[in-house]
């Protein structure tokens, strides 16, 4: 929401500024230019990522339009299904869960939290930590290892699209000085014409520095950090969960494991502890 706001922001105050100063509409839509700049830079794109990170980046794109999932709410139903789990775990064994990490879609425990439910990656990840411990022989350290190893390679990969957008944002002056020159070579043709002419190639040259400028700076460049920051949240849920259970597998009682996953969540957004409490017994959230 605030992205849209920013970006609101960005179209009217250059677009407000070059009016105020009796600027002509007309002469900012130069097709070409936009076709020349852009054009290339998806190319670019196309040429320096394959196809999963390509997808990656216009679904980031797309998701900076979202507010972030991650709030105290959300975390408050987070914190619900952990001690569900565990207190589950503490009565019957976690044997009795093994059904329920085989076919979590299916499962009675994770089909009351659908926000868990539609995040695969978190799915597995608990799945899969819950079925090595029950599984016995590793030990939890093997297991918190397991859990940092895959949280790395979930981030990395999440990050290649954030460095592909802020590579092309880099590229975009560059893009927009190549449909610079190109205009000053139609310029250079026309010399000699009415100096309207000249002067109509010479703003539409212009033109494609400015767009290339404003596209880097104004918007991608910003876009590549707005999805830096929501895969950041998304590590930081990921830590959360891994907070959680390794605490639990260590052998802490369930709510004092909940109690760690609860003093991991960042401060903006993590609940106190009697809305924590109020959640568990099965009072609702904030």
């Amino acid at each position: 929401m605030f992205a849209i706001l920013g970006i609101v922001i960005v179209i009217g105050s250059v677009v407000g500024g070059y009016l105020l100063s009796h600027g002509n509409m007309k002469v900012l839509f130069q097709p070409y230019e936009m076709l020349i700049i852009a054009g290339a830079a998806f190319g670019t794109l196309f040429i320096a990522n394959p196809l999963s990170v390509v997808m990656g980046v216009f679904k980031g794109v797309l998701g900076i339009l979202k507010s972030s999932p991650y709030n105290k709410a959300f975390y408050l139903e987070q914190l619900k299904m952990l001690n569900d789990i565990f207190n589950y775990a503490r009565k019957n064994g976690l044997v009795k869960l093994e059904a329920d990490v085989e076919e979590p879609d299916k499962s009675q425990l994770f089909t009351k939290y659908p926000k868990f439910i539609k995040d695969h990656h978190a799915v597995h990840f608990v799945c899969d930590t819950l079925r090595m411990s029950i599984s016995g022989g590793v030990g939890h350290f093997e297991i918190d290892q397991m859990m940092e190893m895959d949280m790395d390679i979930h981030h990395h990969e999440n990050t290649a699209p954030v460095t592909a957008l802020s590579t092309v944002s880099d590229a975009f002056p560059g893009l927009g000085i190549v449909a610079a020159v190109l205009g000053i070579v139609i310029t250079m043709g026309a010399l000699g014409g009415p100096p309207e002419e000249i002067g109509h190639h010479v703003a539409a040259s212009l033109v494609g520095t400015f767009l290339g400028i404003l596209l880097s700076y104004g918007f991608f460049g910003p876009i590549a950090v707005n999805m830096a920051s929501a895969n950041a949240a998304q590590r930081e849920y990921y830590n959360f969960l891994r907070v959680g259970l390794i605490s639990f597998i260590r052998g802490a009682a369930p709510i004092l494991a909940v109690e760690f996953a609860r003093r991991s969540i960042p401060a903006h957004e993590r609940p106190t502890f009697k809305e924590m409490e109020k959640t568990c017994k099965g009072g609702g959230g904030a």
